[in-house]
């Protein structure tokens, strides 16, 4: 992937970063990012959004890490936690917008070891049901690759559930490759599924070979 610095925003207008798609011949307001500050994190409006999106997702069966869809407190206090520690230089927490309405979302984040803290890991990475097969997903992964990249992460891990396979296709799109399988490691009610990790090597000779 390309490094590059990451980009803070001086206002709360979303910076585009893909041009208009059009859906059954009707055009759709256009994707941006925007990379979340404290500020932003904290904001009533966006907690709500996301909350909402993520309630919705799991609720539907999405592997995001609950069982149950998470009280928009506990969402309002992840938001919030990820936003200081991208401060620190320690993550990175991305917005997807088509316009006002919250597209997706997704983090990575330091592992807190001390012998690990070169390394990161994406905790979140989520779109909204009604956004899902407009590359959404691939903006916000891209975004958190190049951030890593830009903070010194060397290598940048994820997991996910053995029966998620569009997310096995999104992640080996841009580069990262299977490492370990647990086998039927995720319980979800009686049901029992892989837990598959994934990594991308950030260095710059790995970098540079993609």
């Amino acid at each position: 992937c390309r490094t590059r610095q990451p980009h803070r925003p001086q206002g709360p207008r979303p910076r585009p970063r893909s041009g208009h798609f059009r859906m059954s011949g009707a055009s759709v307001p256009p994707v941006a990012l925007r990379r979340l500050t404290l500020a932003g994190a904290r904001d009533a409006g966006f907690a709500g959004q996301a909350a909402a999106l993520l309630r919705q997702l799991v609720a539907a069966g999405a592997a995001l890490g609950w069982v149950e869809p998470p009280p928009p407190g506990e969402v309002a206090d992840f938001l919030a936690e990820t936003a200081a520690a991208d401060e620190r230089g320690d993550a990175c927490l991305v917005a997807a917008w088509a316009g006002t309405e919250l597209a997706g979302l997704g983090n990575w984040r330091r592992y807190p070891r001390p012998t690990h803290r070169v390394n990161g890991d994406v905790q979140k990475l989520a779109v909204a049901s009604g956004q899902q097969g407009r590359g959404v997903g691939r903006l916000l992964i891209s975004e958190l690759i190049a951030s890593a990249a830009a903070a010194g992460v060397e290598t940048l891990t994820v997991d996910f559930r053995g029966d998620n396979e569009r997310a096995a296709r999104l992640y080996s799109s841009v580069g990262f490759t299977e490492y370990g399988r647990l086998p039927g490691f995720v319980a979800f009610g009686p049901a029992r599924y892989d837990r598959v990790m994934y990594s991308l090597d950030l260095r710059s000779d790995a970098a540079g070979s993609r």
